[in-house]
């Protein structure tokens, strides 16, 4: 596709970003899965180990608290969010997985830093690790490259803002 006005496109190199990832224990096979497989993914993208921090919270609904400190600090250039609820036998399930999902979209709004949403919402365990690098891939590798694209996208569109 050619255009005639500009095209910026966000990269998957995550060499000298800052990133934090913020993993929740609950649940914790599965949360220990997405976040080795989204550090392994990281790495394999240039991201060196002293510019990964991750933080463990106790379960999905906590994850925002966190990754909104974090954005606020104005540290990071990529937070990924980490975790699984799989659905019960009680509407906790939809409690928690809505809290966890606006306060990561609440934080993507900003606009300001790359955020990668991992919080597995599954009604099995199999489902579950179906996604942890079974038959649907890896959901933990999968939000850490796209939190590293639109952190890439945003540095690319800086100069462009900063001329408006």
């Amino acid at each position: 596709m050619s255009l005639d006005a500009p095209t910026l496109d966000g990269t998957v190199d995550a060499t000298g970003l800052r990133i934090g990832i913020v993993a929740a224990r609950f649940n914790e096979d599965i949360t220990n899965a997405l976040t080795d497989g989204a550090i392994e993914a990281l790495k394999k993208h240039g991201a060196s180990n002293e510019n990964i921090t991750v933080v463990r919270v106790a379960g999905a609904l906590e994850i925002g608290t966190i990754a909104q400190r974090m954005a606020k600090a104005h540290v990071y250039d990529v937070i990924v969010c980490l975790g699984c609820v799989i659905r019960g036998g009680t509407a906790h399930f939809d409690y928690v997985c809505q809290g966890a999902m606006d306060a990561i979209n609440h934080i993507a709004e900003r606009g300001d830093i790359g955020v990668g949403n991992g919080v597995l919402t599954v009604d099995t365990l199999e489902q579950a690790q179906a996604r942890t690098g079974g038959t649907h891939g890896h959901k933990g590798a999968e939000a850490a490259l796209t939190a590293v694209e639109v952190a890439q996208a945003l540095k690319n569109l800086e100069p462009m803002v900063e001329q408006a």
